[in-house]
């Protein structure tokens, strides 16, 4: 039986732990590649001497732009556009110790406050020749920005990628399950039923596959069950047309001697006679058996009576058993117990297996001998029993070897058994059912595959 799927294990909280380890993964690649890459450009532009190139590089393109157009010092306007344009510098020139210009506040007449300049370590200053005269322009520009945009660029991607990886990998490995499944399916379909599907995992899937395999014995057990009926059924047959065979023959030949009028007189006529109608029983007798089988064996459905109890069921029954058997010069001893429980029955084949066991004791058992009939009683399985002594037979007798598979067959579709045992001197048979309050159609398929299960 499939079991039910923790919540934790199913599929759903699988892809929710998926996605946050892939992001959390991702994240903390991020942040390792964003340390790794800070640090990287940090020392490439503080020991390269990419930021007093990148100066310089501005500081003659502003000497150009000023002597193209004759610039003053105070010209803040001019000089506010040219800054605008580079779009990362800030400059700050003065004139005389005095600061006249600062990109932060083109608008302000800083001449007007003297300012001195900083003069600090850390600031470089450059001669800028004005149409007024030389001034020291500081020049400072963001010029590591874009390397810490393309590196943030290269990290989201790296980053994303790995997380798409990750969740790519954790879903590429259901998908194999997935496809392993749909081959095995194929394999099912083409009836190689000894396959078995792969179960692993706890999850939705996982349940899946043990239903599929379940499915898979299921249908074996009843492709082997109705192989196993075929066979036998061919065996029965096979046996039963022998036996018809040989009153057939001695029919015929006594119906050509009675033709040909080769007897000697009308006793032996009234012989022949009596052989032929006595071979006609018999074959009537055979054909009702193998009618009888094959009726059990068959696909006619039979439906089990409403549930009663189980001296209801079988009081009359063995009254009339013990009587038949009686009249026949057996004795019985009866001990049943009538036990306050329900079955579901067949009457009908109820009827025909206690003809077939009466049949079999009538045949086989030593009349010297008592006949037991017991009642059987064990947990929810309520039956009876009959056991006999066997007699030495000085003669064979003719037999159909139909009536304990027929009872078999009977007791089967009754969802109940019947347990044969037999030794040189005692026969013993069970009749055996479930009781109705403790038994569903689902049992009976759950315990026909369990029992092939363990079989295998």
């Amino acid at each position: 039986m499939t079991q039910a799927v923790n919540k934790k294990d199913s599929i759903y909280f699988q892809l929710l732990r998926l996605l946050v380890f892939s992001a959390i993964a991702a994240g903390l690649v991020f942040w390792v590649m964003n340390y790794s890459m800070e640090y990287v450009i940090n020392c490439y532009y503080d020991h390269t001497g990419y930021e007093r190139q990148q100066d310089e590089n501005y500081i003659r393109k502003l000497q150009q732009y000023i002597e193209r157009n004759q610039l003053t010092s105070r010209d803040a306007e001019s000089l506010d556009s040219w800054v605008k344009k580079q779009r990362i510098l800030t400059i700050r020139i003065y004139k005389d110790g005095i600061q006249v210009f600062d990109s932060e506040y083109p608008q302000q007449e800083l001449w007007e406050e003297e300012i001195a300049a900083g003069d600090y370590e850390w600031e470089n200053y450059y001669s800028v020749k004005f149409v007024d005269g030389e001034a020291q322009v500081y020049i400072w520009g963001l010029y590591a920005y874009q390397f810490y945009n393309y590196a943030l660029i290269i990290e989201i991607m790296f980053s994303f990628i790995l997380f798409l990886i990750l969740v790519l990998l954790g879903i590429r490995r259901k998908m194999n399950y997935i496809l392993k499944l749909s081959e095995e399916i194929e394999l099912l379909e083409g009836g190689s039923l000894d396959y078995k599907i792969t179960v692993k995992g706890k999850d939705e899937l996982t349940a899946l596959a043990e239903g599929l395999d379940n499915m898979r014995l299921s249908f074996r057990s009843l492709i082997k069950r109705e192989a196993d009926i075929v066979r036998e059924n061919q065996k029965v047959i096979t046996e039963m047309s022998h036996d018809i065979r040989t009153p057939v023959t001695s029919i015929m030949l006594y119906t050509e001697i009675i033709k040909t009028g080769k007897y000697k007189d009308e006793v032996h006529l009234k012989e022949y006679i009596e052989k032929i109608d006595k071979k006609a029983h018999r074959m009537k007798q055979l054909t009702e058996h193998l009618y009888e089988y094959t009726l059990v064996t068959g696909t006619t459905e039979m439906v089990l009576e409403e549930p009663e109890y189980y001296e209801v069921l079988f009081y009359d029954l063995f009254s009339e058993t013990c009587s038949y058997l009686r009249q026949k010069g057996f004795t019985i001893e009866f001990s049943m117990e009538w036990v306050d429980k329900k079955l579901r029955i067949c009457t009908d084949y109820i009827w025909r297996i206690m003809d077939n066991i009466s049949s079999n004791i009538i045949k086989y058992a030593d009349p010297q001998k008592a006949v037991e009939i017991c009642s059987v009683c064990n947990g929810n399985k309520i039956g009876f029993s009959f056991r006999n002594a066997v007699k030495q037979l000085e003669e064979t007798v003719e037999s159909t070897h139909v009536g304990i598979p027929s009872v078999k067959n009977m007791m089967e579709k009754m969802n109940g058994i019947c347990e044969v045992r037999q030794d040189k001197e005692y026969f013993y048979i069970a009749i055996i059912f479930p009781e109705a309050a403790s038994y569903s159609e689902e049992d009976h398929k759950r315990n026909v595959t369990k029992e092939y299960m363990e079989s295998e």
